[in-house]
């Protein structure tokens, strides 16, 4: 017998995964989702996908402390690629939990769609600004427009928060 633990609490919609210890490889949808959420690993736990989740965004965040550290030597390229590198893993790191074809989905739905593609265009425009064109200004800015983006796009998966921050910022 499997042991199921129900995850509506992380994601959008209702999906139950193997419990801890769980060897099963479905990740008990309905039938006709299982192939949408297209995990990395199908036949890993619940745990051994946490532990991925947790080993990814750990990457993620020793990435972002190195990409800070290149700032006081006032390398803003190396600040620029590094930085960007990890928020590629930190935000990639989700799809050890739900799969890549679920989090794309989620990533491209109407209330995320905006926030997603200034996400990935100021990620290509921070390479372009750092590794072509060189220029640290521009890339400093296309940055920090990777920073406003990813705050939008986390905001969406808190109830009402994109109207709080709004009416804080006298814009709503």
């Amino acid at each position: 017998m499997s042991l199921r633990v129900n995850v509506d609490s992380l994601f959008d919609t209702t999906h139950t995964v193997p419990l801890v210890g769980s060897q099963s490889n479905t990740l008990g949808l309905p039938v006709g989702e299982e192939d949408e959420t297209g995990n990395l690993c199908p036949s890993l736990s619940f745990q051994e996908r946490v532990i991925g989740f947790a080993v990814c965004l750990g990457l993620g965040f020793l990435f972002s402390i190195f990409a800070w550290v290149s700032i006081f030597a006032l390398d803003f390229n190396t600040f620029a690629v590094i930085n960007t590198v990890s928020n590629v893993t930190s935000i990639g790191s989700t799809m050890f939990l739900c799969g890549p074809m679920a989090q794309l989905k989620r990533m491209f739905d109407s209330k995320r769609l905006i926030a997603t593609i200034i996400y990935f265009t100021s990620m290509a425009l921070t390479f372009i600004a750092a590794l072509v064109l060189r220029i640290p200004w521009l890339t400093i800015i296309t940055v920090l427009v990777q920073y406003v983006a990813m705050l939008w796009y986390c905001l969406s998966y808190i109830p009402f928060a994109h109207t709080a921050v709004l009416k804080v910022l006298g814009l709503g």
